[in-house]
């Protein structure tokens, strides 16, 4: 048995920014646009307006300020509401393969070694591309890697299960060195145009080299143990997938699309995800009071303020649970490695961290980490 760790990691952020003022500006215009198209139904009362939106709502119910996006123009025209992308040929490299390979070069890079020494390559996002080719064999073939590469899809825990996977490979001797990447382009999945959920994602692509902590040519953070756990739910939900044709709903439909029941969330995930933290900690023999920094899934502020303050037994202190989500979003699988990422490089040896994620599914996992 060897002993994994992760020796490198890497964020893509795309160069378009959109503001909490940006974007409420083409909701609510878009809202005006459809109030006026369907004002004799309103005022007959068979259609609800649509109501505006603003920017110290957005804040208010998710802590959200700024979000990354791969394409901006679509999505504040009113007219469009969606991020436009041009298709690429064929032969060309795929978005999310293109977004993964500038983060995976980062993590290889801080690893110092060379993607030919790649042995496995896990590309862990919520919404890919396509269904086939794997973009985890684009990205491999793209970084001129060896061995082999696959999707792999758990929603926003796909990071954490990840993970997991590489960390057993390489536990187990199968693979010496892996790469865990997640590229999300989020902005394509969500609803722009429903005021409750118009604000949550943004697009980013992580990465994180897994290999021996023997093999680690500089500072490594040791894998001590991961845990992943599922128990179904509807109320993070999205319905468009390859059987859509076949069922006859090609036209605009809502279900198409992100969809979330926000209030059953809240009240099921938050109890679900503190007591799977808690029992990890215990089953390794860990206390709260050994944990230096928490790198939690970044959904939501009040989510993570609740479950950092549950799992620390009192309110986290400045920098023991960072949040990143007030610039970047929701990044689905992404979050917590941005959290990891940006926020780990002060630990010193002996110190102990959590990477968590958690979201549709329902989906958790978590990874005790220890800085070597």
């Amino acid at each position: 048995m060897f002993q994994p760790a992760i020796t490198g990691s890497g964020v893509f952020t795309p160069e378009n920014v959109i503001t909490n003022d940006e974007l409420v500006a083409a909701f609510n215009a878009f809202a005006d646009l459809e109030n006026e198209k369907h004002a004799a139904a309103i005022a007959a009362g068979e259609r609800e307006a649509v109501p505006h939106s603003s920017a110290e709502f957005i804040v208010a119910a998710s802590g959200i300020e700024n979000r990354y996006v791969v394409d901006k123009t679509g999505i504040l025209d009113p007219h469009m509401m969606h991020p436009k992308l041009d298709a690429r040929p064929d032969d060309a490299p795929s978005q999310m393969a293109e977004m993964g390979v500038d983060a995976a070069r980062q993590a290889l890079e801080m690893a110092g070694i060379d993607a030919s020494e790649i042995n496995c390559i896990l590309c862990a996002a919520s919404n890919h591309e396509r269904a086939y080719p794997a973009i985890a064999v684009e990205i491999q073939d793209l970084l001129g890697a060896g061995g082999f590469a696959y999707d792999m899809n758990v929603a926003c825990s796909s990071a954490t299960f990840g993970l997991q996977s590489a960390c057993d490979m390489v536990r187990a001797g199968s693979v010496r060195k892996a790469l865990v990447i997640c590229p999300e382009i989020c902005s394509a999945h969500l609803e722009w145009r429903d005021r409750d959920c118009h604000f949550i994602f943004g697009d980013v692509a992580t990465a994180l080299v897994i290999e021996r902590a023997d093999d680690a040519k500089g500072d490594k953070f040791l894998v001590k143990s991961t845990r992943c756990a599922t128990q179904f739910s509807n109320n993070i939900r999205n319905n468009n997938g390859y059987l859509r044709r076949a069922h006859g709903q090609l036209e605009d439909r809502r279900d198409m699309q992100f969809m979330q029941n926000g209030r059953k969330v809240f009240k099921e995930v938050l109890p679900l995800v503190s007591r799977h933290i808690a029992d990890h900690l215990a089953e390794e023999g860990v206390a709260n009071t050994d944990l230096t920094r928490l790198w939690l899934h970044q959904a939501n502020k009040t989510m993570n303020d609740y479950i950092g303050k549950k799992v620390l037994g009192r309110e986290p202190e400045a920098g023991e649970q960072p949040n990143i989500l007030q610039d970047y979003a929701n990044t689905s699988s992404a979050g917590s490695v941005i959290a990891f990422a940006q926020n780990s490089a002060d630990l010193a040896p002996g110190d102990k961290g959590l990477i968590c994620s958690f979201g549709a599914g329902y989906s958790v996992g978590s990874a005790i980490l220890e800085r070597a």
